[in-house]
């Protein structure tokens, strides 16, 4: 019987021991697992991190491009505004020049019918004189907004073409 115990106790012994290893390797597989685990999601993280910086960047750099074209739309359409006001200016000066020219010439008429003829004569070239400047004030004015539109119009499309190519 001795023996028995003896032998009941080395094999409770020896399963102790295989226990202990197994459950000693369980624990160490378990951590480098855990670790493994661990540096992988350090690096996932540090992966999402990067592209949300470099994201970021980009879209301050698109946002400084945006910025920077309204400016020019801004400065386009303010110098067309300015030329046209400039034009106006003129055209305004001139009309009232021919128009107290025409008056001082309608008052030394000698007849109706002298009067008439500078009457008509002043209204003709009054007349023509106003369309001509309507459609260069239509040309300044397209050219204007054409310009305006064209650092924004830029932008878009860079935009568009950015996107689709994400795609």
């Amino acid at each position: 019987m001795a023996d028995s115990a003896e032998t009941a106790k080395k094999t409770v012994e020896t399963a102790a021991n295989t226990v202990k290893a197994s459950a000693e390797k369980a624990q160490a597989t378990f951590q480098a697992n855990a670790e493994q685990a661990q540096a992988a999601g350090a690096r996932a993280f540090r992966e999402v991190a990067d592209k949300s910086t470099a994201g970021l960047a980009e879209l301050n750099v698109q946002g400084k491009q945006n910025l920077e074209a309204l400016v020019a739309s801004a400065a386009a359409a303010q110098k067309g505004v300015e030329a046209l006001s400039a034009q106006s200016v003129a055209f305004t000066k001139k009309s009232w020049e021919d128009g107290v020219a025409a008056a001082q010439s309608m008052s030394q008429a000698r007849s109706i019918q002298e009067l008439l003829e500078l009457q008509t004569t002043w209204a003709k070239t009054a007349t023509e004189t106003y369309l001509a400047e309507v459609t260069r004030a239509t040309e300044v004015m397209t050219a204007s907004v054409k310009d305006s539109f064209k650092p924004i119009n830029e932008r878009v499309t860079a935009s568009v073409e950015k996107f689709q190519a994400a795609r």
